[in-house]
């Protein structure tokens, strides 16, 4: 097999133009996510962390600064690669990054999602902040996959970051920058 002349190259144009109510449904799933009552800096993070997983240069690059717009600290967003071995987070923080760790990694194990791991985060979160938590994650692989396998990092980068603006402003959680 040759590897592709430019990676970057899209195979097609982006999903989104091409069947708009792709969007509109990620705008909606995520305006969701967001009216949850999870925390935001916990959506934050889960988002930057599933993205440093997958490997989602654009989703990375959204994900802190969408944080850093809400007002997140850089000391905890730089830190968020290395959650356990900083005292930055709470417990609660750090049960959600676990869940999307494990959630992201799922073929990393026999149990994907060992219950040790799922029990903390019921313990810190109820079970509408836990919907939040996991229906975000699904989120990020369902942008990364897209992104990944047609090759659009540019044209995705542009989607993911409109479709999380829109969310945000549509369910109050954009912080007001006047």
């Amino acid at each position: 097999m040759t590897a592709r002349m430019n990676p970057l190259q899209p195979r097609m144009k982006a999903a989104s133009t091409i069947l708009p109510d792709v969007a509109k449904g990620i705008q909606t799933m995520i305006g969701a996510i967001y009216k949850s009552g999870a925390p935001r800096a916990t959506l934050d993070f889960v988002h930057l962390r599933a993205s440093q997983i997958n490997g989602c240069g654009p989703c990375i690059d959204s994900g802190w600064r969408g944080a850093k717009k809400a007002g997140e600290s850089d000391e905890r967003l730089h830190n968020v690669v290395a959650w356990r071995h900083t005292p930055y987070f709470s417990d609660a923080e750090r049960a959600a990054l676990a869940l999307a760790e494990s959630m992201t990694r799922l073929a990393d194990r026999d149990d994907p999602v060992p219950d040790a791991v799922w029990e903390e985060a019921a313990r810190h979160h109820d079970e509408k902040s836990l919907a939040a938590i996991v229906s975000f994650i699904a989120v990020k692989w369902l942008l990364r996959y897209v992104q990944s396998h047609t090759f659009k990092a540019f044209g995705w980068y542009r989607i993911i970051l409109g479709v999380l603006i829109l969310a945000l402003v549509l369910t109050g959680h954009f912080p007001d920058t006047k």
